[in-house]
């Protein structure tokens, strides 16, 4: 199934094609803080996409010089910027697919976690607007701690009353897939498009997962080997923002796996078959209520979650290590709606 979903939703088979015609529908896509480090190249790379008809733009900064800058780009997606929260509302409403990047990014010495008071509010306030103007969209979940903000979002949208929003709620994980495919492609001199590692968990530190032994085409590796490229994945976003110094997180990596998992999604509205992506979602899989795992998109959102596949005991390990820190962002996200 890996193998069959990655040679389809390559991002770089999307941006080959972009200004080729489609016959399938087109949709709005929405992008909640356009005008960001991430939200900039995000909405570059979906302008470049023939299954959006209308890219609209939203932030509380700058947003109609982003907006005006991307409109005069040679492909067929209408581009509208929209400024402010009395704007909210226009961004969003007929949106099949709302992307939320929106947030302040990490600095040298903070954690996903230390984000979290800014962070929380912003996502709590983007999920009440959702979750009245376009309730039947796909929401795409970036900002951080996406452990926390995720909960967040779906008990907003269960207290407004909300059905089946279990399936629409998404927190994009797609970039912790794409930096192990590229470890081990790396490390194993391999062709990285042929190289589909899933994973598993959430999305910071120890709870990022990666299923090594379910790689296609198999690799293995000595165990010290294997535990240092798993500690290098979990901790690869720390190594982009001491990287960069105090001038920001992981954007541009973060906004070509945000693409991509955007892309997926659009082909599964569009009736396209077999599209699967690793996303962190409300599950059933684990103890923990919400859980990253290969999950199949279709029409109306998640179709099936494939589970967590069969794990090595290293594999199980890390599982057991994860589940107190995940929970424990879990129960954070889920106390700030209620309180």
């Amino acid at each position: 199934m890996f193998s069959r979903f990655a040679r389809h939703s390559q991002l770089i088979f999307i941006v080959k094609n972009a200004f080729s015609t489609s016959s399938k529908a087109e949709s709005k896509v929405a992008v909640i803080g356009a005008s960001g480090g991430i939200g900039q190249p995000l909405s570059l790379l979906l302008k470049n996409s023939p299954l959006i008809s209308h890219l609209a733009l939203y932030d509380i900064a700058h947003t109609p010089g982003v907006a005006a800058d991307l409109s005069h780009i040679e492909t067929k997606a209408k581009v509208t910027g929209h400024l402010g929260p009395d704007n909210l509302k226009e961004c969003v409403e007929g949106a099949k697919l709302v992307l939320i990047p929106a947030g302040v990014p990490r600095k040298p010495g903070m954690t996903r976690d230390d984000l979290f008071n800014t962070n929380a509010s912003i996502v709590r306030d983007i999920a009440e607007c959702c979750s009245k103007v376009c309730p039947s969209a796909m929401l795409g979940i970036i900002t951080n701690p996406v452990n926390s903000t995720v909960p967040i979002a779906c008990e907003i949208y269960k207290k407004n009353g909300v059905s089946g929003f279990e399936k629409r709620i998404f927190g994009v994980t797609t970039l912790d897939t794409v930096r192990s495919n590229t470890f081990i492609a790396a490390e194993k001199g391999l062709d990285v498009s042929k190289v589909h590692i899933p994973v598993i968990g959430g999305h910071s530190g120890i709870t990022i997962i990666p299923v090594i032994s379910q790689c296609t085409p198999p690799v293995s590796f000595p165990q010290d080997d294997r535990v240092r490229i798993t500690k290098r994945i979990q901790n690869a976003g720390t190594e982009v923002v001491e990287a960069k110094a105090g001038a920001g997180s992981a954007t541009l990596s973060m906004a070509f796996a945000a693409a991509k998992f955007a892309m997926a999604m659009l082909e599964a509205l569009n009736g396209m078959e077999g599209k699967v992506e690793c996303a962190y979602v409300r599950s059933e899989e684990t103890e923990a209520k919400y859980f990253a795992t290969p999950i199949l998109l279709g029409k109306n959102g998640l179709e099936k979650n494939l589970g967590l596949g069969k794990l090595i005991e290293y594999e199980v390990g890390l599982l057991k290590e994860a589940m107190p820190e995940l929970q424990g962002n879990i129960k954070k996200g889920e106390d700030f709606v209620l309180k």
